[in-house]
């Protein structure tokens, strides 16, 4: 079946004296019945492209589903005398969320069913999950298009019935103490969070505006300190945080400001026996924890606790009655370092041990304040997702949960390693790979999936994936190539992949790509890419710097239009990311852009076969984004390789919502991969 072509309407978008033209600008308009057609018409396209592997895709969704365990309990975690967890049945897309009271033989009770809520809709969602301090009310909302457009709702946890509750637009949620006073954000018309309202059950009287923020730079969070004594609303942009509080205890309190907002100065707090634990990186780029008195905060006299380092980044601080749990980020590896607070400063520290050297750990769900154990998540490239309760007194380990690959996996019939590329500056660059012991044959090249992602100073670290299996049984390589502009070695690392820093991030991935061909990892013919969201991005631009360098090219809700993109401010997520990629009006933002604006860059060429896949409700990178690109590379390429382009017409950013329907899309996605490798016919493991 013929790729289909759109018709050219030329745009005039130039701007800085630069002629440009978009001939697919029209693709924006989603209410244009002639914009639908032809993303039916592509979808249309991409499924003909894949009936010859229906066999292929019907036996990987069945290999990936046969090793999870459908019918599924989470770990419990208690709460004010209540255990809580979800559920997932066989059969079943959604999660149930149930609870029991911490008593001896106390019936479970269903709090909220996903499953019953989802019924007739294509696309279900859970945004806010919170308990009513007396634990007679849940605060919940929903998604129920992919756009993020989530409303709150209450229920009545003792009849199962909603109370006459249902604000829409909103976000996250938490509430006072009295039970009875609930706390929510609204949004703006780009999807901004920018408004605290307190809302009054029962009272009958209008929503109150508590807290707005006005910079557009900024977004509000909403949360509440572990010991429940204050309520935090955190402003922040891409580089600022500014901190205020409201007493929890108070239902008519007003937010006071924590620190006067400094630019470049970010931070995170929590709260314990009057005194208020900060991270801030006024000092330098990788944070020190300071303590400050709660009710007149000041740097001028705070009480250091942890210095900055160069090479170590402090992430987060988890905070009880007795004890401090602080995520550090040593030189790219997780540690969670132990402080007895019951001792005063003197107390003693130590970290959690692990096993693996390359994994990746933290806090799980850690609600109670005074509770003397900390329960930990941990993964790594052959351990499956696993929940240790870490005894803080005895410094005792105990595993509560493994998750269940079933089928037989065995972690010993599996490697892992890392090695070090050197980018074209003499970053020495890291990449984790995984591979099949048996199935490895030294200095002989293997087809290798690289994935990577490289933004906003998120870090990629190990992690395992059963899904994965299907390709590690089959022969292949999984690597995950660290580039600059993640977190994954602090933030230094984010700093050199960001704003005029940002090239560097595609230079990474193409240094890795070399690498692992030098070192006879793979060859070009047998090395894929795949990113998703900024990830797309990085992926399409490394083929536009490099496109003889891999085979194919999966890139999952691309940000490829960049420049377009970013000169639209009634995009949700425009202006705020002018603190992350430049604002294109901007002359000197404007040249970094062009340069590996991936659409704007693409050029007369022999491409790799590639793989976009979009959501047409998703508000974060607009399916246009993946259709313009698509439309225009085929116009230009020189070569007879596929451009697909699939749209999910009823979900967002995260592509389906149900598992099922997920592991279905999973299952297409590696199908393409191995058949562009020539592994289709290759038995199933």
């Amino acid at each position: 079946m013929k790729a289909p072509i759109p018709a050219r309407r030329p745009k005039d978008v130039s701007i800085h004296g630069e002629t440009r033209i978009d001939d697919w600008h029209w693709l924006r308009d989603r209410d244009d019945p002639e914009v639908i057609a032809h993303l039916h018409a592509e979808n249309a396209h991409t499924e003909a492209w894949f009936a010859p592997l229906a066999a292929l895709k019907q036996q990987l969704y069945d290999e990936m589903l046969a090793r999870i365990q459908e019918d599924d309990d989470e770990v419990p975690w208690r709460w004010h005398g209540w255990w809580h967890w979800s559920r997932t049945a066989k059969g079943r897309q959604y999660e149930t969320w149930l609870r029991r009271r911490d008593q001896p033989g106390a019936p479970e009770e269903v709090m909220l069913d996903l499953n019953a809520l989802a019924e007739g809709k294509p696309f279900l969602q859970l945004g806010a999950l919170e308990v009513s301090p007396d634990t007679k009310l849940l605060a919940y909302s929903l998604d129920e298009t992919g756009a993020l457009d989530y409303t709150l709702r209450v229920r009545d946890l003792a009849s199962g019935a909603d109370l006459p509750v249902a604000i829409e637009k909103t976000e996250d949620a938490a509430w006072g103490n009295d039970s009875r006073t609930l706390y929510y954000l609204s949004k703006d018309e780009a999807k901004r969070t920018h408004r605290v309202w307190r809302h009054r059950l029962g009272a009958g009287v209008p929503d109150e505006l508590v807290f707005e923020e006005a910079d557009e730079l900024f977004w509000v969070g909403l949360g509440k300190t572990r010991d429940e004594r204050y309520l935090v609303i955190a402003s922040a942009s891409k580089d600022t945080t500014e901190l205020h509080v409201l007493d929890a205890d108070d239902a008519q309190a007003r937010p006071r400001v924590v620190l006067p907002r400094r630019r470049g100065i970010e931070m995170s707090l929590d709260h314990r026996h009057g005194r208020f634990y900060l991270l801030i990186n006024d000092t330098a780029r990788n944070f020190r924890l300071v303590e400050t008195d709660a009710a007149a905060p000041s740097l001028a006299t705070a009480t250091e606790l942890i210095a900055q380092r160069d090479d170590v980044m402090l992430e987060d601080v988890d905070l009880f009655e007795r004890w401090m749990v602080v995520q550090e980020r040593d030189r790219g590896t997780l540690k969670l370092r132990v402080f007895d607070l019951a001792h005063g400063r003197g107390g003693r520290d130590w970290h959690i041990p692990f096993d693996e050297t390359v994994y990746s750990a933290g806090g799980d769900v850690n609600e109670e304040f005074a509770s003397d154990v900390y329960r930990v998540a941990y993964t790594s490239m052959v351990t499956p997702h696993s929940v240790y309760d870490v005894d803080l007194t005895t410094g005792e380990r105990v595993l509560k949960k493994r998750q269940p690959v079933l089928g037989g996996y065995d972690p010993a019939l599996y490697d892992s390693t890392q090695i070090l590329a050197r980018a074209a500056d003499g970053t020495a660059v890291p990449v984790s790979l995984v591979w099949k012991r048996a199935l490895r044959r030294d200095g002989e090249p293997q087809p290798l999936l690289m994935y990577g992602y490289g933004a906003y100073g998120i870090p990629v670290d190990p992690y395992f994936s059963s899904s994965r299996l299907s390709l590690l049984d089959r022969g292949v390589v999984f690597a995950i190539a660290h580039v600059r502009g993640g977190g994954d070695l602090g933030r230094r690392w984010y700093d050199e992949g960001k704003l005029a820093a940002k090239p560097n991030s595609f230079a990474d991935l193409v240094a890795c790509a070399e690498a692992l061909i030098a070192q006879g990892w793979t060859t070009p013919q047998q090395l894929i890419i795949e990113g998703g969201s900024a990830g797309g991005l990085l992926v399409a631009a490394a083929a536009n710097l490099r496109p003889d360098l891999f085979r194919a090219v999966v890139a999952e809700v691309p940000f490829v239009d960049v420049i377009n993109t970013m000169l639209d401010e009634t995009l949700p997520l425009t202006v705020g990311e002018f603190l992350e990629w430049g604002n294109p009006k901007t002359p000197a933002d404007y040249a970094v852009m062009r340069g590996y604006s991936p659409y704007d860059n693409l050029r007369a060429a022999a491409y790799p076969a590639m793989y976009l896949r979009a959501g047409l409700n998703d508000s974060q990178v607009p399916y246009w984004e993946a259709a313009k690109f698509a439309a225009r590379l085929r116009t230009l390429k020189t070569d007879a390789e596929p451009v697909l382009v699939s749209i999910n017409m009823d979900a967002g950013h995260g592509g389906a919502s149900g598992r099922y329907d997920a592991l279905a899309e999973r299952a297409e996605v590696l199908a393409f991969m191995l058949a562009v490798w020539g592994l289709t016919a290759a038995a199933a493991p």
